[in-house]
């Protein structure tokens, strides 16, 4: 079977068992490593794995060829994107009319900064630049930006480049809507046996609870240059009861972020049954 996700902790902890053969009955996998925005432009054109990571915010555009699995994913609390700048601004309002570097503009993190400045900056944001991640930090601090919207393990770093942080947007969200922030699915081909596929995702997420010293030489070899230290905060953050089972609060989650970003001209307008399908 072939299967992209990224190499992020978080993914490769998920996925080690089931990379390893460790999952009875389950197929040999083809790996591909790519960051979540290569996939989504996977998805969206068609092409791609038969099973993908994705960002949840892709799903209005792929519907109707990939199915939501519902485990393997990342949803959570108190992991969301933040916001940053230079210096200490403390204030929303710094934003209006400012220049602000984001990873992709389908991604979560970018739904939810849309949703929370349509709210909390008056007049909106400037100009929209897409960065990639690593590069988003240093332009912060050197000037060449004015904000910058990150994810992952910068929550853990940004302070070592000096940064300050407007709005952890997770918080936000919460407090907005009592649930969980979704941020990154796991998609199969509609054609695919996906209750099979969903049996070995969960199977593997609960091999590596079972032996969570096991996956430590593959998370590590696929985490670039993080520290051993930043690598299990990171799985500690985004590996959860969710990515066992999204459940109902999980689903809910999903429905409201997309159903609000539809109803903003955010994403297209999609039929939400069809993420329960």
């Amino acid at each position: 079977m072939k299967i992209a996700y990224s190499p992020c902790p978080n993914d490769t902890f998920v996925f080690h068992a089931l990379a390893h053969g460790l999952i009875e009955g389950a197929p040999e996998l083809e790996v591909t490593y790519a960051d979540i925005d290569k996939t989504n432009q996977w998805a969206a054109k068609g092409e791609g794995p038969e099973v993908m990571k994705i960002s949840f915010a892709a799903l209005p555009w792929v519907l109707d060829d990939y199915t939501l699995i519902p485990c393997g994913g990342a949803l959570g609390r108190g992991c969301g994107p933040l916001v940053l700048t230079k210096d200490d601004v403390n204030d929303s309002s710094f934003l209006s009319g400012k220049k602000v570097a984001v990873p992709s503009e389908k991604s979560t993190a970018y739904l939810l900064f849309r949703l929370w400045a349509a709210q909390n900056v008056s007049g909106g944001v400037g100009e929209i630049i897409v960065m990639p991640f690593h590069e988003i930090m240093p332009a912060v601090r050197d000037g060449s930006i004015d904000a910058g919207l990150v994810i992952h393990e910068a929550r853990f770093t940004y302070k070592e480049y000096g940064l300050h942080m407007v709005t952890d947007l997770g918080n936000w969200w919460e407090e907005d809507t009592g649930l969980p922030i979704p941020l990154g699915a796991i998609t199969a081909k509609r054609h695919l046996n996906t209750a099979k596929i969903s049996k070995w995702i969960r199977e593997s997420v609960d091999y590596a609870w079972e032996h969570p010293d096991e996956s430590q030489h593959y998370v590590m070899e696929h985490a670039q240059e993080m520290s051993v230290e930043v690598a299990k905060s990171h799985i500690d953050l985004y590996v959860n009861e969710f990515t066992r089972d999204l459940g109902d609060d999980g689903f809910k989650a999903i429905e409201s972020l997309l159903g609000r970003a539809a109803e903003e001209g955010l994403v297209p307008a999609f039929d939400l049954e069809k993420l329960r399908k």
